[in-house]
């Protein structure tokens, strides 16, 4: 059951999202970022300790294997992602490491990641942490800037996120410290929220995830995540040459793109894998689904093919049986005031 007062949490205030099951590698070693750098779409080499930036793994081809949000500690580089690749992406990076000084560890079984988010996250995490007065440092933060603090006699790695369409910090401790971590923030105050729920504000963020809004097929254009994932200035990595030939020769036109949609208030909410057509012609396929507290109706993201991604092109999908009249919208959705 979906609940109100967890996504007011959300909103206004301070919630805590178990975001555990999320991959978590360790890259170690000198050649860390140099070796990454002929790897992933965006500068690695540019990163400083306590900076991070988002990324992507891609074939020869251009597609996708994987994004990851890639974060320099100053000791080594943590990667996080999502946690049904993890394993095959830590087998991949292994597997080129030949004579640099780098070494790969999934670490996803030994942490715990605990994801604060809201307004008042800067002060409850500053206060959970017994680290006031520095809930001004931790606002000040850049997105997926981070930070090694001590606490409790083990280390936790704060980093500042927004991958969920709300402003928090990802915490990353030690397994079996996070039981206590827990019970000092909902000791502060912090709301436990379900699944649904942040899910709903992502969404209603318009940020894709891998596995469900971009997978295997999924060249990073055609998921709008190329000004956050990609560098246009950096050397060369794996599935390059096709990313400049569609930006540079093909001025940035892919066959389809990630759109949102809107549907009518008593609409329900469609299944991902609906087809979304025109006509008679499907044209795309809903990849995420909810319903929407701020838009009061049932929203979604889906591919349709780039003759139809104006936003206020009417589409329909077929739900239950009966045809449904959508709208195209931008991404993210607008017309609705998502601080309430």
């Amino acid at each position: 059951m979906f609940s109100p007062e967890q996504y007011r949490a959300l909103r206004q205030d301070a919630a805590l999202v178990n975001r555990s099951g999320r991959g978590r590698l360790r890259l170690s070693g000198s050649d860390r970022r140099d070796y990454l750098q002929g790897l992933l779409t965006n500068d690695i080499l540019a990163l400083t300790a306590g900076s991070g930036c988002y990324a992507c793994l891609l074939t020869a081809q251009g597609r996708m294997v994987s994004d990851m949000y890639v974060l320099e500690t100053g000791s080594d580089i943590l990667i996080d992602l999502e946690g049904v690749v993890t394993s095959r992406i830590a087998e991949h990076l292994e597997r080129f490491i030949f004579s640099e000084d780098a070494e790969v560890t999934n670490i996803s079984g030994s942490t715990a990641q605990l994801g604060v988010f809201g307004p008042k996250s800067p002060g409850v995490v500053a206060k959970a942490l017994h680290l006031i007065p520095a809930e001004t440092e931790l606002e000040a933060m850049p997105i997926l800037g981070n930070r090694t603090v001590e606490w409790n006699a083990t280390s936790v790695t704060i980093v500042r996120r927004d991958d969920l369409g709300v402003m928090g910090f990802d915490l990353v401790v030690a397994l079996e410290h996070a039981s206590a971590l827990t019970s000092a923030l909902e000791a502060v105050g912090v709301v436990p929220v379900e699944f649904e729920v942040a899910e709903a504000c992502r969404v209603e963020a318009g940020r894709p995830v891998f596995g469900k809004d971009m997978t295997e097929d999924t060249i990073p254009l055609e998921a709008g995540i190329q000004d956050r994932a990609i560098s246009l200035t950096k050397g060369c990595y794996v599935g390059q040459e096709i990313i400049i030939r569609v930006l540079h020769r093909g001025h940035g036109r892919v066959a389809r793109r990630l759109v949102g949609l809107t549907f009518s208030p008593e609409s329900s909410v469609p299944a991902a894998g609906t087809p979304i057509r025109l006509g008679d012609r499907d044209i795309g396929t809903i990849t995420s689904a909810v319903l929407s507290p701020a838009l009061q109706r049932p929203i979604a993201m889906g591919y349709v093919h780039r003759d139809f991604v104006e936003p206020g092109t009417a589409v329909a999908i077929v739900n239950d049986g009966q045809v449904v009249p959508g709208v195209v919208a931008g991404l993210p959705f607008q017309g609705a005031d998502l601080s309430h």
